[in-house]
């Protein structure tokens, strides 16, 4: 049995920040009916390469993107601009706890599937609508997409390599703003259902990127309103803490007696919190005396002489690989971590003994691998369903089991273009 077993969500989103919400669900056990467009469904379905290779190491039409965010629902093809198809939306909300869409501000009010309209039909209904802005506001009528998010928000400002090195704005190389959306969004939805399951009352949650986007900057955020200075973009060190960033370190292969030209860089991540573990960090590189120099002794005193010191160090990380590295400092308990590469991931042995990858025998080639729910729970685990290969896969199926529809009404509604 899973978390959320009799729990039925219509999706009418697509992209990211809406499926990632409600892939969230499916995989806690709710049943969630994806709809889609006739003919061409989620954008995501075609937003490749990389797309699905067959047996014969042939393209096909499953895009990653698509594979990667709708695990464990159900294809729906509808046409929702029809009034035939927005009549069997209509028909579906009876039978359904959640609605979760992500178009335009006012589009669903066209289409007569607003929260106004549809709670007549379903008091409890949970509606929860994601959009750039939200649904007030001067912005409110924006497309609002992660990247132009991630700058209105703050976040490219206190990300990428510091001004006075030569850096400028980066945005962060996943959609975080609409990950984080959709995570909100997971959360918002709970505590709407725990409301409707005490009152018998429904009600509309109103997502927003840019929302969102403010409040992931968290401490950043706040130091900024207590003390009315906003930091700035500090690359891959720490404003704070010295020495708290990545080094280049010695590629593998590498010898002191020759450390051959042309070798491929490698990179270590140093997190050193405290004078204890730099007089550690210390002993391991070889330069005990730097912990006793009154230049670096002191945490406040390596964030002043920062310019000093790191070059010197610099020099000694270059001296061992990464491999060498991060044994030693492990084992003397000094924090740090590798740069994986996506292979160097996915072949990590805690990775994969945490389960973080599904396989499925997908109908055009076996032994598909995804990316896996980090959710563990321990009494009721996480579904584990192949996202539907195909395009309104479960139209006839959904409408039969909730709706009753007979094959002659499923025939007429396919001519007509409905389904």
């Amino acid at each position: 049995m899973n978390s959320l077993d009799g729990i039925r969500v219509l999706d009418l989103s697509r992209v990211l920040a809406g499926p990632w919400c409600t892939q969230t669900l499916a995989d806690l056990g709710a049943d969630v009916i994806k709809i889609e467009r006739p003919g061409t469904g989620d954008d995501t379905r075609t937003w490749g390469p990389p797309f699905l290779q067959d047996a014969e190491g042939n393209d096909t039409t499953e895009a990653a993107y698509y594979l990667g965010t709708n695990r464990n629902k159900r294809s729906v093809t509808c046409d929702i601009a029809r009034p035939e198809g927005q009549a069997l939306l209509r028909e579906l909300v009876a039978h359904c706890h959640v609605f979760v869409e992500n178009f335009k501000v006012g589009d669903m009010a066209r289409y007569g599937l607003d929260f106004a309209s549809l709670r007549q039909l379903n008091p409890r209904l949970v509606y929860c609508s994601i959009t750039g802005f939200g649904q007030t506001g001067p912005y409110r009528a924006r497309a609002g997409y992660d990247y132009a998010i991630q700058g209105m928000g703050g976040l490219m400002s206190v990300t990428g390599e510091r001004d006075n090195l030569g850096g400028g704005p980066q945005k962060v190389g996943v959609a975080v703003a609409d990950l984080f959306t959709g995570m909100y969004a997971t959360v918002a939805i709970l505590a709407a259902l725990r409301h409707a399951e005490r009152t018998g009352e429904g009600q509309h949650i109103d997502m927003a990127l840019l929302d969102t986007q403010v409040a992931m900057l968290a401490n950043l955020g706040a130091n900024y309103l207590v003390s009315g200075h906003a930091p700035g973009r500090a690359g891959n060190a720490h404003q704070n803490i010295v020495p708290y960033q990545v080094f280049e370190v010695a590629p593998a292969g590498y010898a002191a007696s020759a450390p051959g030209a042309g070798a491929t860089r490698d990179h270590l991540i140093l997190a050193v919190g405290n004078d204890s573990q730099f007089a550690k960090f210390c002993e391991v590189a070889g330069r005990p005396e730097l912990a006793s120099d009154p230049r670096y002794a002191r945490n406040q005193d390596r964030v002043r002489n920062r310019a000093v010191l790191v070059p010197l160090l610099e020099v000694v990380m270059k001296s061992r690989t990464k491999a060498d590295w991060l044994a030693a400092l492990e084992a003397a308990k000094v924090p740090c971590g590798a740069i994986n590469t996506l292979a160097e991931v996915f072949a990590d042995p805690q990775v994969q003994q945490r389960g973080m990858v599904n396989e499925w025998a997908h109908p055009l080639r076996d032994g598909l691998r995804l990316v896996a729910s980090p959710m563990k729970l321990g009494a009721t685990p996480v579904r584990t369903d192949l996202p539907p290969p195909r395009l309104g896969q479960h139209t006839a199926q959904v409408l039969q089991e909730l709706l009753g529809c007979s094959p002659q009404s499923l025939e007429q509604l396919a001519r007509d273009g409905v389904i």
